[in-house]
């Protein structure tokens, strides 16, 4: 038996949380005890006024007194969370709860360390998104593998597990794109069981709200050297 803790930050998310956490509270799987943390991340919509009306979707609500950005929500919900491991799940429709049971067998079956769940192998769905995207992605990947001697395929995909005790949030220095990279550099440096698993994706375009741009690599690269050189 083991146990999960789900952190989802959400900020202007109103057409989408209650879906997502709908999605969530649908999966079952043998062996596995799931905490649904939801950080609002000082939303302007009605995405409080909805969680706080459907409060049997998930287990805690912290309320960030102003937006902090994505990062200052991770750090208050990993320190809110009580799992063996942390799960991070978007608050919008990219990626799909339906997966976590191929996230949650490694754990199960191997004691893994860390679970990454990959857009690149052999997914059975994938939304066809941008090239450059695609690209970067391979880039930083690419450099995390050299850097820690591993061979993950996609390390910036929202599915990160991996158990709780390996990363210290008081410890976290970064907010930003690149915290994702200091989280996964602290966990691999501080375990030794790595899988990676296939998960579908159906990314969102520009219109559709993505954030992410091709300057946000800077900080990851200086973040993952910065890990690796100084820990």
């Amino acid at each position: 038996m083991i146990s999960v803790s789900i952190l989802i930050p959400a900020f202007n998310e109103e057409k989408t949380i209650l879906q997502i956490l709908e999605k969530v509270k649908a999966v079952k799987f043998d062996g596995v005890d799931m905490e649904v943390i939801v950080i609002d991340d000082g939303s302007q919509d009605k995405t409080v006024e909805l969680l706080e009306a459907n409060p049997k979707l998930y287990q805690t609500l912290i309320k960030m007194p102003a937006n902090g950005g994505k990062g200052a929500a991770v750090k208050a919900g990993i320190a809110a969370a009580s799992g063996d491991y942390i799960l991070f799940q978007d608050a919008d429709l990219e990626y799909d709860p339906a997966d976590y049971r191929r996230l949650f067998s490694p754990a199960l079956e191997y004691q893994a360390d860390v679970i990454m769940g990959s857009r690149f192998i052999a997914p059975a769905c994938m939304r066809v998104s941008y090239f450059w995207h695609k690209v970067g992605n391979c880039l930083i990947t690419f450099i995390f593998n050299i850097l820690h001697n591993t061979a993950f395929t996609d390390i910036y995909s929202c599915y990160l597990m991996y158990r709780r005790d390996l990363v210290d949030p008081n410890n976290l220095k970064t907010l930003g794109w690149e915290q994702q990279a200091e989280i996964l550099s602290t966990a691999v440096q501080n375990g030794k069981v790595f899988y990676e698993v296939p998960i579908n994706y159906h990314g969102r375009t520009y219109e559709d709200g993505k954030k992410i741009r091709a300057h946000h690599t800077i900080p990851v690269v200086w973040t993952m050297f910065r890990m690796r050189i100084f820990g």
